[in-house]
């Protein structure tokens, strides 16, 4: 992995512990973000730097971004006056061209709206879809009833530390995909932690079965790193929400319910050896 991947995950991951924090200094977060680095064994002597590389990156990332979504936006105004014309002039064959203009542009916009709200690694949806699809508008409330669970990997450290962050990487990219074939909404919401957001009408009960069946078939899957074979599983924790419900105590709830079950699946799981 090169520097500019190590910087983009340890950025990442501070990002996401630092999320829920209402104050956060330059110290805490430098605190923060060298506790990760020394995680993944990144060494961060030359932090100004390591600094400059990671704004490069960022601004290179932004700008890339801001220069798709100026050129949609031209070429929208461009069939848009087009289409004016045309109408006015009754021409039928321009009319034509702006339609095709028209769905190309819609798929260059679906492939904008896939980058800002994907997670680049698991390529699930992320926590700023998460608030601009289900949360008011800078309520930090729901707009909507539904049922949320929190899943969590356990022993993902154990994972890390003995096979490396490569393989813990693609451990979470086999959860994600494992996830989704549930058919319901999953968001990386940070670290080994993803949200899994049901219908209100599937209820508590149901939601919980069906990810309790999935981890039953994952615990019987053996992993491969190099030469040496283990296995994974995860935690669950699901509550229900209502319009007007708060995202962070609707989680903080799912979370005692999935420590509770952490508890109990650790004890059939003590750890990741087959």
């Amino acid at each position: 992995m090169n520097k500019d991947d190590e910087l983009k995950i340890i950025s990442n991951e501070t990002k996401d512990s630092i999320d829920q924090m209402s104050i956060v200094t330059p110290s805490i977060y430098a605190s923060i973000f060298s506790k990760f680095a020394t995680e993944h064994n990144t060494e961060i002597e030359d932090e100004a730097g390591y600094s400059q590389d990671l704004l490069k990156l960022e601004c290179s990332t932004l700008t890339k971004l801001q220069n798709n979504t100026a050129k949609s936006a031209q070429a929208l105004s461009h069939s848009t006056t087009k289409a004016i014309s045309a109408i006015q002039d009754k021409d039928e064959s321009t009319l034509n061209e702006v339609l095709k203009e028209t769905q190309s542009l819609r798929a260059e916009i679906e492939k904008l709206k896939e980058s800002i709200y994907k997670d680049e690694l698991t390529h699930t949806f992320n926590r700023k879809w998460l608030n601009d699809r289900y949360l008011n508008e800078g309520s930090g409330t729901f707009s909507r009833d539904g049922i949320l669970s929190m899943i969590d990997l356990n022993y993902f450290k154990i994972v890390n530390d003995t096979h490396g962050h490569v393989i813990g990487d693609k451990v979470l990219i086999f959860i994600a995909n494992e996830l989704q074939k549930t058919g319901n909404k999953v968001v990386r919401y940070g670290g080994d932690e993803f949200i899994i957001l049901f219908d209100k009408s599937v209820g508590v009960d149901k939601a919980h079965k069906v990810l309790d069946s999935l981890r039953e078939v994952i615990i019987t899957k053996k992993l491969k790193a190099h030469n040496t074979v283990f296995r994974t599983s995860f935690s669950i924790g699901v509550c229900s929400y209502s319009a007007g419900d708060y995202l962070d105590k609707t989680i903080e709830i799912a979370d005692k319910s999935m420590y509770k079950d952490k508890e109990e699946i650790k004890k059939r799981v003590p750890g990741i050896e087959i």
